[in-house]
């Protein structure tokens, strides 16, 4: 299939199967420096009470709802 021809959610469905792929068959994958800083970004965020987590399964719903 053309990737020009996909719908959005059919983008979005092959982008988590193409990354749930490498994640269990890339042994070496890391993350590059600036993701750490990113991170302790948001976790002084959520400790200051500026996010929030969301249950992951209600993220990938809403996104999912908000393509479709």
């Amino acid at each position: 299939m053309n990737i020009k021809e996909m719908t959005t959610g059919e983008k979005l469905k092959t982008m988590e199967l193409l990354w749930d792929d490498i994640c269990r068959n890339v042994p070496d994958l890391s993350s590059p420096g600036w993701h750490g800083d990113i991170l302790k970004e948001r976790e002084k965020n959520v400790r200051e009470g500026r996010d929030r987590f969301v249950d992951w399964e209600q993220a990938k719903k809403d996104i999912w709802d908000s393509v479709s």
